[in-house]
């Protein structure tokens, strides 16, 4: 398992009057990148708007692709299975308990996530299959790649920024930070019970 993970902001980037960018870096405590971390940014006073589209886990390889997948609370995901033999999907997780029928191709409905939290994915048939679901009251949101992830189209506002990752003991403490013209570009998040900068 990683260690606690230490996440900077790198800078925030004026995109127009209305719209901000916030990009993030995310490393371990021993300063190495983690990749596939989600990081989410939950506005503090607008309730953000109701999910605009689904999400897709698919199934190849009898492995979940993607491994790890960010969506925002109501969202409907579908569990297409490209594999030539059939996958029974499930989730034992408090935040979504579902259990898909064995099956091939794609099931008819999708399963809508309705409370945030984290949903560990599982198979019936084949063990080695897990992947995870991280639902967020939040439509900002994104995975890292090199330890980094860029938020987009964020309004200007008071946001928590926080992150997730397969494997994480602790989630560190949420950030605050403020964005629009005149903000700071950079802050430092807690690691165990130091803070770095």
């Amino acid at each position: 398992m990683r260690p606690a993970a230490a996440l900077v902001l790198l800078a925030a980037a004026r995109l127009d009057a209305a719209a901000t960018t916030l990009l993030v870096e995310v490393r371990d405590a021993r300063g190495a990148a983690v990749p596939d971390a989600v990081v989410y940014a939950v506005p503090e006073s607008k309730r953000p708007p109701p999910p605009s589209h689904h999400a897709v886990m698919d199934q190849k390889n009898r492995m979940f692709v993607p491994h790890s997948l960010p969506i925002q609370t109501g969202t409907p995901v579908t569990f297409p299975n490209s594999d030539n033999v059939r996958h029974q999907v499930y989730s034992f997780s408090s935040a979504k308990r579902f259990q898909l029928p064995l099956y091939a191709g794609t099931p008819a409905a999708p399963v809508v996530f309705d409370k945030p939290g984290v949903v560990t994915l599982g198979c019936n048939i084949h063990d080695q299959m897990t992947a995870y679901l991280v639902v967020v009251d939040t439509p900002y949101f994104a995975l890292t790649a090199g330890g980094r992830a860029e938020l987009s189209n964020l309004p200007e506002g008071r946001y928590d920024v926080r992150v997730w990752y397969a494997g994480m003991r602790n989630e560190p403490l949420p950030q605050a930070v403020s964005l629009g013209a005149n903000e700071p570009k950079g802050l430092a998040f807690q690691v165990g019970n130091k803070w770095h900068r």
